[in-house]
């Protein structure tokens, strides 16, 4: 059994296509059917059930598909031991951030980071917490950093860093000069938010909805100082951390301390339960750790 046959045939069952599985790999159909075919003529079983439209695996097809996903996880888990042998203080870190983490964040991170191990690169994938997790899970990237509370059943947390929400408003707003205000008196605001695959989109919908009521969201945005700038506009108001006033440069934008209640935005560090981390992966949590936590 050829490794090659075997990668093909995984890449045909997860897409359920020939075709998909085609674009995704960058290889023909014809390569990908003759690659399965040789490997049921080897195996002496059919793979797939092949007399509907769709794609669908056989049991035998089944049995082979996840023993071949196991068999292709130990050779790349291979490929990263070796290395890590040969080079202990090199390698590539990919790291998920939010940008509204990545803004406050990752300069002091990737500073510490490098004057320790200049000859490892920190890959930023920026994206939302929701996408990040996900990365995650599926080992696409090594950690991530995100708003908490996450998921204990497949990640290993460690808490980073806490900050509070307050309110950003114009400073002609009614509740610019309030010395602080209860979420409650924001009921019948006009809110600009972060989009849907941002954890502060489900959070500041949830903080309203926990005081009685549902948000009017005027705006909706994946970029922080495209909110703040709408804010500027009196389009709007927003809650955000207290750290990204300092990084914002509207001189006509307040702040006001939220109350009742008192809402704190938490980090924390997540990697994949279970998964290998390389040296330059654990040096980095151990950084991290030693000097943000």
């Amino acid at each position: 059994m050829e490794f090659r046959d075997l990668k093909s045939f995984i890449e045909v069952a997860t897409h359920n296509s020939f075709t998909k599985a085609a674009a995704h790999s960058y290889l023909t159909q014809s390569s990908l059917s003759k690659a399965v075919k040789k490997l049921e003529d080897e195996l002496q079983v059919q793979l797939f059930d092949r007399s509907t439209r769709q794609l669908h695996l056989t049991d035998a097809g089944q049995i082979v598909y996840q023993q071949g996903q196991k068999a292709l996880a130990a050779l790349s888990e291979l490929s990263i031991l070796l290395d890590d042998l040969r080079n202990v203080t090199g390698g590539e870190i990919k790291l998920g951030i939010p940008p509204l983490i990545g803004t406050l964040f990752f300069p002091k991170i990737a500073h510490h980071f490098h004057k320790q191990y200049p000859n490892v690169t920190l890959e930023l994938v920026e994206l939302g917490a929701k996408l990040i997790e996900q990365l995650v899970e599926d080992g696409e990237i090594d950690l991530g950093i995100v708003v908490l509370p996450a998921n204990e059943n497949k990640f290993q947390i460690s808490s980073l860093i806490q900050d509070e929400f307050v309110l950003f408003l114009h400073e002609d707003h009614p509740l610019a000069e309030r010395s602080a205000v209860s979420l409650d008196e924001l009921k019948d605001e006009n809110f600009i938010i972060f989009s849907q695959d941002f954890a502060l989109h489900d959070y500041v919908i949830q903080a309203c909805e926990n005081k009685g009521f549902t948000p009017n969201i005027a705006y909706k945005s994946s970029q922080w100082d495209l909110i703040i700038e709408l804010v500027s506009s009196k389009l709007g108001i927003t809650i955000l951390p207290k750290s990204i006033y300092h990084k914002q440069t509207n001189s006509n934008v307040k702040i006001v301390p939220i109350e009742n209640p008192i809402l704190l935005w938490r980090l924390g560090i997540i990697t994949k339960k279970g998964a290998y981390q390389s040296f330059a992966v654990k040096e980095l949590l151990k950084m991290l750790e030693e000097n943000f936590i």
